[in-house]
């Protein structure tokens, strides 16, 4: 299945090679486009043909097999308009050059095309629920290192672009053509306002400018929906078509975003402890699943209305299947304000909280954590979140599946005061669950830097004395469970969506291009306007994903309707669950068969020094993997 698509993939990648080359715009472009040119689509249409198709049949049978894998486990006249229809300018000077500025001339054509075709990739890392990211094994996360670099490209083609020809344009006194917007040919100030547009993502994209003023570069960045408006106004819808695959498929997941985070979801109740944490337990559906070290955006509008923050998913899919939750340290404006809010509220009354959640976003699949024997996982302070999913998850693989092994664990937590060793709390569920953890080999090593030994001897199985409060939120009839976007939960859906509205688009363009359009300008090119005629195409793309996502959203949303009046009343925890060393006063048998009494057998705390690495990982092989913090899996010797 997936040996068509890398065969389409690289022959769309060809045609990019080609493009600059005499060969493509003399021979294959007159030939493609007596094949492909008709009253429908006009000249649009072999641009259509050869950029947009191969990428969007590349991604619907990725998601074809994902659901598989995820189930199982006239040619003269054509030729004298080759420039106009296959170059991003068509303006061509006339009069005597000097050798200079003829080459200047086609090296800033050249960079623009690179510039573009760097372009086309741009698009392709930001779309987390994409089927093109897990087909080659990336996540949404790891991508985003690859949007930085294409950025960083795109930015610097199309700068040198810009400026080859202000130089050119200076040296052979036409600086007029700056002001210039064509009817019907390439537009240079839609062009410099694109420019402009990314020159200010870039500039707030800067690390230093992106880690001091975060809100700065966040806002500056939705920039790029004008930057992509003016960039087609320049170019003209045609030549957009080169780039719109990736634009296409970001913007199918962006409104299916958008789509979910609309939703206020129920929260069912939250944890305070007494290191400024709080664990956010909501409700989801049973059919939403996701893997360890998951990670959802979660939006409170009392907080702020427009900020979305990333929390790292503490609960697993398998052992908890109508939960979903989180865990936020208090260590920020936002957060800081969050933890008030909640502890604000009285505990003996249910409250209400408005919250929108987007995800969860899967890091990796269980799979990937059995094929070890042992697992090191090395945490500082509320890094040790990615790590509560994953012990929950092999807690109820070693109690379900007694064939499979599960590895050993061995988690390092390092805490700067003893107040953060109730982060350890975190691991027993506040929804229970966990029947049979001692079937689970896990040692735990607990270290507080800045605290001496609070008594001698004393420095094995200490953990924080004061018990989490609760605080519980009642339901509310707009509040609904966290329901499973389209994508990962719905890779033939995402599939449909993705065929469907690109095909009424096409529709819809060649509706418009046949009663409109031709019978203005008769697929010259030359009569009806660039710019209205992209505006149109843009807007009409719009329509069709709007109409196709929106259908589908719906019609799932009416077959989990019943699901979400089943887990509408999910019983929330009466009391707080007990924390690690709150040893339940009942008989000896149950307090030594209980998780906790486990948890503490297993927990050691060292007070006033730092991990030994070398002397804890002794005759182990560690593999490196990289996730927030460092999880180190190994093979025992």
């Amino acid at each position: 299945m997936l040996l068509p698509a890398a065969a389409v993939f690289v022959g769309w990648l060809m045609m990019w090679v080609m493009l600059p080359t005499r060969t493509f715009s003399s021979t294959w472009a007159p030939t493609l486009a007596s094949h492909t040119n008709s009253t429908y689509f006009g000249k649009q249409g072999t641009r259509i043909v050869i950029y947009v198709f191969p990428i969007l049949f590349v991604s619907v049978v990725a998601c074809i097999y994902l659901h598989l894998l995820k189930r199982s486990g006239d040619s003269t006249g054509v030729q004298s308009q080759r420039y106009e229809e296959y170059s991003v300018r068509e303006w061509r000077p006339g009069g005597d050059l000097c050798w200079w500025q003829a080459k200047l001339d086609r090296a800033a054509l050249r960079l623009g095309h690179v510039g573009s075709f760097c372009c086309a990739f741009l698009f392709f890392p930001v779309a987390r629920g994409s089927s093109l990211l897990p087909l080659i094994g990336l996540t949404s996360e790891a991508s985003i290192k690859y949007h930085v670099w294409l950025g960083n490209l795109v930015m610097l083609f199309f700068t040198a672009h810009g400026l080859c020809y202000i130089v050119f344009w200076a040296s052979t006194d036409q600086i007029h053509e700056m002001l210039k917007w064509t009817r019907t040919k390439v537009a240079n100030v839609p062009g410099e306002l694109a420019l402009l547009s990314g020159l200010v993502m870039w500039v707030t994209a800067l690390p230093r400018v992106r880690r001091q003023m975060f809100e700065l570069f966040f806002y500056a960045h939705h920039l790029y929906a004008l930057f992509l408006v003016f960039f087609a106004l320049h170019v003209g819808v045609a030549f957009f078509c080169s780039i719109l695959p990736g634009v296409f498929l970001f913007m199918v997941d962006r409104y299916l975003r958008f789509l979910q985070s609309r939703v206020r979801v129920r929260l069912v109740s939250a944890r305070l402890l007494a290191c400024d944490a709080v664990e956010l337990n909501f409700c989801k559906s049973p059919h939403l699943t996701h893997s360890p070290m998951s990670t959802v955006f979660i939006n409170v509008p009392c907080v702020s209305r427009l900020q979305w923050h990333p929390f790292t998913v503490t609960s697993s899919s398998s052992l908890e299947p109508d939960r979903l939750s989180v865990v936020v340290k208090r260590a920020g404006r936002w957060t800081e304000k969050l933890y008030e809010t909640i502890s604000s509220l009285p505990p003996s009354q249910p409250g209400h909280l408005d919250v929108s959640v987007e995800g969860p976003y899967s890091q990796a699949t269980p799979a990937s954590f059995l094929q070890y024997d042992s697992l090191v996982m090395i945490s500082g302070g509320g890094g040790i979140t990615p790590f509560i999913s994953l012990i929950r998850e092999l807690v109820h693989r070693s109690g379900t599946a007694a064939e499979a092994a599960t590895p050993s664990l061995i988690l390092i937590a390092v805490f700067k005061t003893s107040a953060d060793l109730a982060m350890l709390d975190l691991i027993v569920p506040a929804s229970g669950g966990f029947s049979d953890i001692s079937r689970l080999e896990l040692r735990i090593e607990a270290f507080v830097t800045r605290e001496s030994v609070p008594s001698a001897g004393d420095v094995v199985a200490i953990a924080h004395k004061v018990p989490a409060e609760e605080v519980l939120f009642k339901p509310s009839p707009s509040h609904a469970p966290i329901a499973p976007v389209l994508g990962h939960n719905g890779w033939l859906w995402l599939a449909a969506v993705v065929s469907s509205s690109f095909f009424i688009f096409l529709l819809l363009v060649g509706a418009v291009q046949r009663l409109y359009i031709y019978p203005v300008d008769g697929n010259s090119n030359r009569v009806y306007p660039w710019a209205a005629r992209t505006l149109l195409n843009l807007l009409l793309l719009c329509v069709g994903i709007a109409v196709a996502a929106s259908a589908a959203v719906l019609w799932n949303k009416r077959r989990r309707a019943e699901e979400a009046k089943q887990v509408e009343n999910v019983a929330t925890p009466a009391s707080s669950p007990a924390t690690w060393l709150d040893k339940p006063r009942r008989g000896d048998a149950e307090v030594e068969s209980s998780p906790l009494h486990y948890l503490e057998q297993a927990t050691a705390v060292h007070f006033g020094r730092r991990p030994d690495l070398r002397s804890t990982m002794h005759r182990s092989i560690l593999f490196s993997f990289w996730v927030e913090l460092v999880l180190l899996p190994l093979k025992s010797a």
